[in-house]
């Protein structure tokens, strides 16, 4: 039996912009447009009727912009996965969206291929940030690693968290760690635990406030 696909819900207040990204996904067969919205408090009422599994989201948008409509979506709507689709290439709304309950942020710019690879990483549970985004995020961390909870995490589990933070899917991690995928699992649950914290928007919440990631 194959995996139903995974249903999305475009928001954007151009109507143009969702009938071409409806048009680059349409065909795809592991992924179903269910709906669009034009603003966030639209996208939540549709999100409540359609009950998608993804939410692709400007961030500028009349009437609620695509930054508080994270924040309802994180309260009201938790299982639903929000990833930001913008032209804005900019690290305060990149930090604030993903604090705010963000899975991923993707410019638009990205290929039908990059879309569909994240629409897919966002859904399975992991963080995903586009080449343009992860060099503007990443790029500008000057301050030197440290943690609040001093100590809370082992040199191990932080390497991981780090690379968690970064989007690395849990195979990517075990590569380049030189571990086995089982033992990535062990760290990621491990680190959950005594974070206190279970989805990979709040693990990467934690590393950006705790200045744990450091890519250039």
């Amino acid at each position: 039996m194959s995996e139903s696909p995974i249903r999305v819900l475009l928001v954007d207040d151009h109507p143009l912009v969702l009938d071409g990204i409806q048009a680059r996904l349409e065909g795809e067969p592991g992924v179903e447009i269910v709906g669009q919205a034009n603003n966030g408090k639209e996208a939540l009422r549709e999100a409540e009727l359609l009950k998608p599994d993804v939410v692709m989201m400007d961030v500028s948008m009349p009437v609620m912009n695509g930054l508080e409509a994270t924040r309802h979506f994180q309260a009201d709507f938790p299982d639903v996965r929000v990833l930001i689709l913008t032209m804005h290439d900019n690290r305060e709304y990149i930090v604030q969206l993903i604090q705010s309950g963000a899975s991923g942020y993707i410019l638009k710019d990205v290929s039908s291929d990059e879309l569909i690879k994240a629409i897919e990483t966002v859904h399975q549970g992991s963080t995903y940030f586009s080449s343009g985004a992860s060099q503007t995020l990443f790029s500008n961390f000057d301050a030197p690693v440290t943690t609040a909870e001093s100590g809370v995490l082992t040199k191990r589990e932080e390497a991981v968290l780090k690379l968690l933070a970064g989007g690395c899917s849990n195979k990517e991690i075990a590569r380049d760690l030189d571990i086995s995928v089982r033992t990535v699992e062990t760290h990621r649950q491990n680190i959950k635990n005594k974070l206190n914290i279970q989805t990979a928007a709040g693990l990467t919440k934690y590393a950006i406030e705790h200045n744990l990631v450091q890519l250039s």
